[in-house]
């Protein structure tokens, strides 16, 4: 069978193109404003690539580095001063944070209003209920990666390996609006393969090297592979076992290549879409 491998730069590339030429005609640039605790390497470079898209799209960044140990409650009020600028639209906080900071304390924090990935529980609890919130950049990501792909979903089983708040779930939400029949496995699923095996679209995100084996994956499946990990030779694998999965799949993401770009790129559209919802930059 012939793979078709989704190439999530390219796809990014039009999204970034598109966001730039719309900031060109606002009056002042959509603000986005990015807060990273710590020094977590992998962090820092994801938030390097962030600032390095935005300000070439034309977008406002800043970014508020806080020591590891900060306290939570140092922590919050500096979400709060960053969010509460005017020429800020959209706030990101970084995770995964330190161990002793409560990451669903930030997220009830959040403006709703300026919560770029969704994170919030008010933008949680609309998108599980089918109503407009601001979807998480990762499953926005996936869902246009399906749609480039011409993946059909309306009737067709999926299933997400992975329930997290941000991504997981997310997705499996957005999946059941599609009009799927989704199943959502987790470390408690009893047999993984069988469940894999029964899909027409499979999402893998659960941050664990090739756990989704080829040989469990249904011939001409769609297969979207959100893992990022690092081995000890430095190179980076899925959650899927590619090669193999390569044999089977009909539409197959890369990693690197694939959904990665698709979530920078999608931050970008959200921290715009904040900025018009809010009225904060006009035409000109």
């Amino acid at each position: 069978m012939s793979v078709t491998l989704l190439d999530g730069r390219a796809l990014s590339r039009e999204i970034n193109q598109a966001v730039k030429r719309q900031v060109a005609t606002l009056s002042r640039p959509p603000g986005l404003g990015v807060i990273l605790v710590g020094e977590d390497p992998a962090s820092q470079v994801y938030v390097g690539r962030k600032q390095r898209v935005a300000e070439a799209l034309g977008l406002l960044h800043v970014q508020r580095t806080l020591p590891a140990d900060i306290t939570q409650e140092a922590l919050l009020a500096e979400l709060d001063a960053l969010q509460g600028r005017d020429d800020i639209d959209g706030v990101l906080v970084q995770l995964p944070l330190p161990d002793h900071l409560d990451a669903d304390a930030v997220a009830l924090r959040l403006d709703p209003a300026k919560d770029v990935d969704g994170l919030s529980p008010v933008n949680a609890g609309l998108l599980a209920l089918g109503r407009p919130a601001m979807v998480p950049c990762t499953p926005a990501g996936v869902m246009r990666m399906l749609e480039r792909g011409g993946v059909p979903l309306s009737g067709k089983r999926a299933v997400v390996v992975g329930r997290s708040n941000i991504v997981g779930r997310p997705i499996a939400h957005l999946l059941e609006q599609a009009n799927a029949t989704v199943t959502v496995c987790h470390s408690r699923t009893a047999d993984l393969a069988e469940e894999v095996g029964r899909a027409d679209v499979i999402i893998a995100a659960v941050g664990s090297p090739e756990l989704v084996r080829g040989a469990w994956i249904r011939p001409g499946a769609a297969v979207i592979d959100v893992g990022v990990n690092r081995l000890e030779d430095g190179s980076l694998v899925g959650d899927v076992e590619f090669a193999a999965a390569a044999e089977r799949a009909a539409v197959l993401t890369p990693v690197p290549g694939g959904v990665g770009p698709m979530t920078i790129a999608l931050l970008m559209e959200n921290t715009l879409r904040c900025a018009l919802a809010r009225g904060a930059a006009e035409g000109r």
